[in-house]
């Protein structure tokens, strides 16, 4: 069977009606996040794969800027320190990576965006679970249903589609425009 480039762009326009729907939550989660980093709070993030790419994405938009000439934002991805993933996940478990550094670097008033195409992610949920038991905002940015972590995050954004490639197309998408929200 080959390749059909037509559907493969159907398919993402479908996905681009879908973040259409989010208008409303990403506006609460972009005045949520300004209003944040303003009061020198951080963002972290979390994420596996593509996932963790993205978060590192969003964390250097902020760290350094997204279009805006401005001072950098506090944003830390918890997927690029190699000695401290081995290292956690040699001594406690893959599932502790996120979650055991985020109580060390972590304070109340912080959030944590965590990223999951399928929502099921162990490392994730322990690291969203951590976080909502002391007083860290958590927003999910998901796919298909949300899985378990849709119903464990402050926010959820989810992109309800099953391709995790268009998932993903989506989820960068939707990182641009938070960035680009919180610049203005």
């Amino acid at each position: 069977m080959a390749f059909d480039f037509a559907t493969s762009l159907q398919e993402h326009r479908a996905a681009l009606d879908c973040v259409e729907k989010l208008y409303p939550i990403l506006h609460e989660v972009s005045q949520l996040m300004r209003q944040r980093l303003t009061n020198g709070h951080t963002i972290y993030g979390c994420g596996n794969g593509g996932s963790a790419s993205d978060i590192q994405h969003f964390a250097a938009e902020l760290t350094g800027r997204f279009e805006v000439e401005r001072q950098g934002y506090p944003a830390v991805a918890l997927t690029t320190d190699s000695c401290a993933l081995t290292s956690i996940g040699n001594d406690y478990g893959f599932e502790a990576i996120f979650e055991r550094q985020l109580a060390a670097l972590s304070h109340q008033g912080d959030l944590l965006l965590a990223i999951s195409t399928s929502g099921n992610s162990a490392n994730v949920i322990k690291a969203v679970e951590y976080a909502n038991a002391n007083q860290i905002k958590t927003i999910g940015l998901l796919g298909k249903s949300g899985g378990e972590l849709a119903p464990l995050v402050d926010y959820a954004i989810t992109v309800p589609i099953e391709r995790t490639a268009r998932i993903q197309e989506m989820h960068i998408l939707i990182l641009h425009m938070l960035c680009e929200s919180i610049e203005v």
